[in-house]
């Protein structure tokens, strides 16, 4: 039989167009995710239909020369298999895959029969096409940690009903930040991203007044959970006495690696929540505030806070 029709070539294909897929998700690159998902979709079916028997992908319509060919009787004038939703048809009637509308609705979108808005269909289906490809390894028996490779701990979490929804989304877009951030320093020397994150760690609470053109904002700088890198935290007031003031943070964006967070859950399930600053409510910290506010030169600072987790 064709080589290129053997379980080895198919499952193969199908772990280099799954990392693909994870690396389109975390580059926010939706319809390429939903293409690249579809293909690895398409050809982990098929190299479970080719475990179990090499006729199980033949193309039943028209001439019967396929029969031949996958059973090496003969050699076909043109190869053709099944489609993706095919295969995940007969691998339905096998019991191996159940029936999904949103796995359906992958394939639709990778095959640009229905079409996403802005995204956020593809975006959504990330857990989908990991549970897919999750019952399609047990069919083969196969390796989790040998299909997804770097990909296993992202795939973990995101698999793990232990934990809420949130969590999930957010530790699987960590760990996508992380290897986002590794390949940005493949083909440099040696020790290059060591040396970077060491220069960017983080020592203390720093914290800082910036004008963004039209707001200011309070922002203390805390480790990105994903990198190590110095990560903006806009803060909140919370409280104001006439002997100090108390921000918390509700968010995080990080310039090193691109992870964002937004509001009290995604910090609390990034390890970050529940982190208070406070400082001296003393004449220098409300003059700094006032110039800041009347966009004068120099309301840029840096200062140093007490934090306190609660």
């Amino acid at each position: 039989m064709d080589d290129s029709l053997s379980f080895e070539s198919f499952y193969e294909g199908a772990k280099k167009a799954a990392h693909r897929a994870m690396e389109d998700h975390g580059r926010k690159e939706y319809d390429e995710f939903a293409l690249h998902a579809g293909v690895a979709v398409e050809r982990l079916a098929k190299a479970v239909l080719v475990s179990k028997n090499p006729l199980y992908i033949a193309e039943m319509r028209g001439s019967t020369e396929m029969i031949f060919h996958l059973g090496g009787h003969r050699t076909a004038s043109k190869v053709r298999t099944i489609g993706a939703m095919e295969a995940i048809a007969r691998l339905r009637m096998l019991d191996i895959l159940l029936p999904d509308r949103q796995l359906d609705l992958l394939i639709d979108l990778r095959n640009g029969v229905a079409h996403a808005a802005s995204g956020d269909q593809a975006k959504a289906l990330l857990p989908t096409f990991m549970m897919a490809v999750d019952s399609l390894i047990l069919g083969v028996q196969g390796s989790r940690h040998d299909f997804w490779g770097r990909w296993l701990s992202a795939v973990n979490v995101a698999l793990d009903n232990n934990h809420s929804k949130v969590v999930r989304d957010v530790q699987v877009r960590i760990r996508q930040a992380k290897h986002a951030f590794e390949d940005r320093f493949a083909g440099l020397p040696e020790g290059s991203m060591e040396r970077l994150q060491r220069s960017q760690r983080v020592r203390g609470v720093g914290t800082h007044l910036a004008d963004n053109g039209m707001d200011l904002v309070i922002k203390s700088i805390l480790p990105c959970p994903a990198c190590s890198g110095r990560a903006d935290a806009p803060l909140t007031q919370i409280e104001s006495t006439s002997t100090v003031e108390t921000f918390v943070t509700d968010g995080l964006c990080c310039p090193f690696c691109g992870l964002s967070l937004s509001g009290d859950e995604e910090m609390e399930a990034a390890g970050l929540g529940g982190r208070k600053i406070t400082y001296s409510a003393h004449p220098a910290f409300v003059d700094m505030i006032q110039a800041a506010a009347l966009n004068q030169p120099g309301a840029v600072f840096t200062q140093e806070g007490q934090e306190e987790l609660f």
